[in-house]
């Protein structure tokens, strides 16, 4: 079953949201550049590049929502999900470059500070907390999706970082204080480090496979276990196809003498999947008593 825009009924509001933040904060980050050069300002540099980690997510969110229309080929069962994971490595690496080079500026810039545009530092990052504002209002009222609520946070993050900006700024302007300008941009490097790190795991995490961070596989296997018609249990396996969409498979064995039908069986553990841990997509293989194999606990916690 391809997964069309029924998951989401909004998906078409949230992508129009996200073009309207992703331009918004693209032309922020090229205005803190931009501004950051002529001021000689490596506070407003590090802004600029935290604010690419907003423009990167937002991208891959509403990359993530056109693909989603695209319906999966024979070549390509799944369709073309993986692609929004592969890029989300791929910019997270390059952040991690990014952020150890603003390391590297500061470093020399705290034995060598140069002469700082204060008042030009002041009003770039003035512009870029109120569009990052802007953001984070168009986007409050659709965080339903997971790549909207991302998208939400970031900006909430680089909103912060702003502020830190004309904190220093107002520093260098009143006391004439230049080193807290490589002070703050060491403190947004490592905001974009920590962001960097969480899309990087995250990006291997699912190309593992792995167990959505949301779901604990052991509950999921007492709660099927717990569906009348149920006697067992095995091979259940969960991961996530991309952001926002995980996968279950399994196979149950069914009680003797069970007065339900097996399609009743089924049905009741798909709305159970669906209404509690929020897994819609799934493959579930009914089998008879007779083939049974049982899955153990403690084997499930040593994993």
């Amino acid at each position: 079953m391809p997964f069309s825009d029924s998951f989401r009924p909004s998906i078409k509001r949230d992508r129009r949201k996200l073009v309207f933040a992703l331009i918004i904060t693209a032309s922020v980050m090229v205005a803190e550049a931009i501004g950051g050069w002529l001021s000689h300002s490596l506070a407003l540099l590090s802004d600029a590049g935290h604010m690419l980690i907003d423009v990167m997510a937002l991208s891959l969110a509403w990359f993530a929502f056109r693909l989603s229309s695209r319906p999966p080929t024979p070549k390509k069962s799944y369709g073309y999900y993986r692609a929004e994971i592969l890029a989300a490595l791929f910019n997270g690496m390059i952040l991690m470059l990014v952020s150890l080079y603003i390391f590297y500026q500061a470093y020399h810039r705290l034995s060598s500070p140069p002469q700082i545009k204060s008042v030009f530092m002041i009003l770039i990052a003035t512009i870029g907390l109120a569009a990052n504002l802007s953001g984070i209002w168009l986007l409050s009222g659709s965080r339903q999706s997971l790549n909207i609520k991302g998208a939400y946070f970031h900006m909430l993050g680089d909103a912060i970082s702003s502020l830190g900006v004309i904190g220093a700024g107002l520093i260098i302007l009143l006391t004439g204080w230049v080193m807290a300008d490589p002070i703050v941009s060491i403190g947004i490097a490592g905001i974009i480090l920590m962001g960097a790190y969480r899309l990087v795991k995250e990006a291997v995490d699912i190309l593992m496979e792995s167990t959505p961070k949301e779901i604990e596989l052991l509950e999921v296997h007492r709660a099927i276990s717990a569906v009348e018609g149920v006697k067992e249990v095995h091979d259940l396996h969960i991961w996530t196809i991309t952001s926002g969409i995980p996968s279950l498979s399994a196979h149950l064995t069914l009680q003797e003498n069970c007065p339900q039908t097996p399609e009743e069986v089924l049905l009741g553990v798909q709305k159970l999947l669906k209404e509690r841990f929020g897994i819609e997509h799934t493959t579930i293989q009914l089998e008879p008593p007779s083939l049974g194999c049982p899955i153990r606990e403690e084997g499930h916690k040593e994993r």
